[in-house]
């Protein structure tokens, strides 16, 4: 307990030292997102992965958090999932690519001996789409970080519950990891996690919740990943039944994720962080309720329905920007001078 406690300690300061270290070279080097116009350095997502790894290595060579040859597989798994998402965040890659590599890296990580080959081949499908689908959460300020966190203590008290004290320790020091970011990423922020930290932290997450409900039942199983996950995928199907209703691409970019349309609602930035990472406290006490066996798997009907209403609410409300009354003034005048250009010209 004392190792834990010093091990999460260590990592949260390490990754919000490295947060901090690390914005001028990303800065530098192009590592950067558009947030309220200006270059946000996505140095975040390298400070994660690197602090949580390290920290965790190193308790394991030191015999102080053994984490065990399937943990250390998944971390190494994790690690190269990470690096996948730095290039994502150096150059703009197919859409496809990352998807595919995350799927190469989990079939390695899948423990087929005990889901069978069948179970196996779904689990590595959903590593994918969960992973995918956390990424998309890194769209404002304080969400991915916020909701990968308590998604952290929700697997690792399912892992405790398991007594699987090695995956619980990497999710425990993945948690600190996201809480030191978060002291940078925090409205306004002055970091991003971009995809190399969105991609680590999704990995680690979905390849958690499948070590931990491997060789059990398929449909309590299937009801812990999704309570566990289920703010990224309300946030997906929102997504993707928002664009094919507006009849555009689904691979397109847009700023219509669930954190955009919460702040057309009228939320303030840092309240959609909080209500969202209330949401996600709620599916993962979910999860570990029927994990646990104190509930039983048609609860995670309840978290689904909630997720449903949310989408339907959110799904027809406008996206594009709102402009202040100065904004607008100066857009009308814009478009004025351009129809005058174009008519005396």
């Amino acid at each position: 307990m004392l190792y834990g406690i010093a091990a999460a300690a260590a990592t949260l300061l390490l990754s919000a030292l490295l947060t901090g270290v690390l914005r001028v070279p990303a800065l530098r080097l192009g590592i950067t997102d558009r947030r309220r116009r200006r270059p946000l350095p996505l140095s975040g997502g390298t400070a994660v992965a690197l602090a949580t790894v390290l920290v965790a290595a190193g308790a394991d060579a030191a015999g102080l958090l053994p984490l065990g040859a399937g943990v250390g597989r998944m971390a190494v798994a994790a690690g190269c999932v990470a690096l996948l998402g730095l290039a994502a965040d150096l150059r703009r890659l197919r859409w496809w690519v990352t998807p595919a590599g995350t799927a190469v890296a989990a079939a390695f990580v899948v423990p087929y001996e005990e889901t069978g080959v069948a179970a196996g081949v779904a689990a590595v499908g959903w590593i994918v789409v969960a992973t995918a689908a956390f990424r998309a959460l890194d769209h404002a300020d304080g969400l991915a970080g916020t909701v990968g966190a308590v998604g952290a203590f929700g697997a690792a008290a399912c892992a405790t519950a398991e007594l699987m004290d090695g995956l619980a320790a990497l999710l425990g020091v993945l948690a600190a990891a996201l809480a030191g970011f978060l002291l940078h990423n925090w409205f306004p922020a002055r970091a991003g996690l971009g995809a190399a930290g969105a991609l680590f932290t999704g990995f680690v997450l979905a390849s958690s919740a499948v070590f931990v409900r491997a060789g059990q039942g398929v449909g309590a199983g299937a009801a812990v990943l999704y309570a566990l996950a289920a703010i990224g995928c309300a946030d997906a199907a929102l997504v993707v039944l928002g664009r094919r209703l507006d009849r555009r691409a689904v691979t397109r970019g847009r700023p219509d994720h669930i954190g955009h349309r919460l702040r057309r609602l009228g939320l303030a930035p840092r309240a959609v962080p909080v209500l969202l990472g209330a949401g996600s406290a709620g599916g993962a006490l979910v999860a570990v309720c029927v994990h646990t066996g104190r509930l039983s798997p048609g609860a995670a009907w309840w978290v689904a329905a909630a997720a449903a209403v949310l989408v339907l609410v959110l799904v027809r409300r406008p996206v594009t920007p709102v402009f202040r009354p100065r904004q607008r003034v100066a857009s009308a005048s814009s478009q004025v001078s351009e129809r005058l250009r174009v008519r005396s010209g």
